[in-house]
């Protein structure tokens, strides 16, 4: 009888067990990375080891796959029959013929554990993940890895076999789970949403948003010889003067050859004192320029300038000829439109 209340207990622990890995499964195919990533960035673990966990996904599926049929089989082999005991009991009390006392009690198991199995250990969690899967992976993210790591040759094994099938059948395994829309799905949703009268591009951003991601450096890189350019060896009189002329905040300083060699902004200067202005700009005030090829997606073009904290890039072709330059506001404005240099609005507003 003991061994009988021992099998119930163990059927609680196992219920909580499959619980957790059907939570796990879902959690991690269901959170948004975008919703991660920050955190991870931020230096969080538990982000950090969410985003590898769904950077793995097929591992971390093996691996949950693994332990909810070891919990399943655990549960049929050691908590029905101890329940079917603990059953036998109380019914061959009540009078029934001895004969149906078994099967109405293996019966009667069957029903409950398998109804706690689909109910506790299956449908909560998993709509627990589905509702809350940002949040569930961070708890459960890291001991699912544990998990793996503990059984790494048997799950790696698995996960092996599992991924072979696929490839003999023409199926191409994928280890990041899709937890985004693409560009294309996004677009359409957008396209379909204008066309029901939900959804109103009246500016032209969305559209703009969707051409920015197919556009290249080369798009929208302006030739130096259509450029206002100053020597490189230009001094703080002559930037003061092409501000007064042309108005623009940041000028490219070119060599002999009219090759760009870095750039100055107006408050790169404005420090200096008037008996040095006549001088040229110290090298240490002159900004370096950002070297980037022709055919860079305007999207990474764009990222490198803000992590390099520039605002101009030197853009090069294929076999190293010069193309011109790129200016970080030519990139925002193919995104939102038109971005006019606030110094130039104040000097054509003296003029007017």
């Amino acid at each position: 009888m003991s061994e009988d209340w021992w099998g119930l207990f163990w059927l609680v622990i196992l219920l909580a067990g499959n619980a957790f890995f059907v939570a796990a499964e879902f959690a991690v195919i269901s959170a948004k990375r975008s919703q991660i990533e920050p955190r991870a960035e931020d230096g969080s673990k538990p982000a950090k080891t969410a985003l590898w966990a769904m950077e793995h996904a097929t591992l971390m599926l093996a691996t949950s796959q693994f332990g909810i049929t070891v919990c399943s089989l655990l549960i049929l082999l050691v908590s029905e029959p101890a329940l079917h005991h603990l059953l036998e009991v109380p019914l061959g009390a009540v009078g029934l013929d001895p004969a149906w006392v078994s099967p109405i009690a293996f019966a009667i198991a069957l029903i409950v554990v398998s109804y706690l199995h689909v109910v506790l250990g299956e449908m909560v969690p998993k709509n627990i993940s589905f509702s809350l899967p940002d949040q569930a992976v961070l708890i459960l993210a890291p001991p699912l890895v544990l998990v793996s790591k503990l059984l790494s040759p048997v799950i790696r094994f698995l996960n092996a076999v599992a991924n072979g099938i696929l490839r003999v059948t023409g199926v191409e395994p994928k280890q990041e789970a899709t937890s985004a829309y693409t560009l294309d799905e996004v677009a359409t949703i957008v396209a379909e949403s204008q066309k029901e009268g939900i959804l109103h591009d009246q500016t032209g951003a969305l559209s703009a948003a969707f051409e920015f991601t197919e556009k290249k450096a080369a798009d929208v890189t302006i030739p130096v010889s259509s450029l206002v350019t100053l020597p490189e060896d230009a001094a703080v009189t002559d930037l003061q003067q092409a501000v007064a002329q042309h108005g623009f905040s940041r000028y490219v300083l070119v060599d002999d050859q009219s090759r760009p060699t870095g750039y100055l902004h107006i408050k790169d200067v404005l420090d200096i004192d008037s008996e040095e202005a006549d001088y040229p700009v110290p090298p240490g005030r002159i900004r370096q320029l950002v070297s980037l090829t022709d055919d860079t997606d305007l999207e990474d073009a764009m990222a490198m300038l803000r992590r390099t904290r520039s605002h101009v890039a030197r853009v090069v072709a294929s076999d190293g000829s010069l193309r011109g330059v790129l200016f970080l506001e030519d990139i925002i404005e193919e995104l939102v439109g038109e971005v006019r240099d606030a110094t130039r609005k104040r000097v054509e507003a003296k003029k007017g």
